[in-house]
């Protein structure tokens, strides 16, 4: 997965210049994408590391997730097997509920790396 850092300074600057926080093209969405993906990417390594069952990553799966602040594509990790079921978004959910937002920003404010 190729990984692209939030730019602080350009997020910054955006905000200075009058753009949006939330909707589709806010200055958070890339923010929420990022933590999220690198959230189910941690679940998958724990399930991997913790199942009995035999099997490994088998790619991604590309979704549109409409959250409050914007709509994003998601890729979700999935196994081999196809018995990895994601507990933020599950398989089948388009729809980040508020209360992943605010913990997903929430654990960022603390001070969380992303990989």
């Amino acid at each position: 997965m190729r990984n692209q850092s939030f730019n602080f300074d350009e997020a910054l600057n955006q905000l200075q210049s009058g753009k949006n926080l939330l909707g589709t093209d806010g200055i958070l969405t890339p923010l929420i994408k990022q933590l999220t993906e690198a959230a189910l990417q941690a679940e998958i390594e724990h399930y991997l590391s913790t199942t009995s069952i035999d099997t490994r990553k088998n790619g991604y799966t590309r979704k549109t997730v409409k959250s409050t602040s914007g709509q994003f594509e998601l890729k979700t990790p999935r196994d081999r097997s196809g018995a990895f079921e994601p507990q933020l978004i599950k398989k089948n959910q388009t729809k980040l509920s508020e209360d992943i937002d605010n913990k997903i920003l929430s654990l960022f404010a603390l001070g969380h790396e992303l990989s």
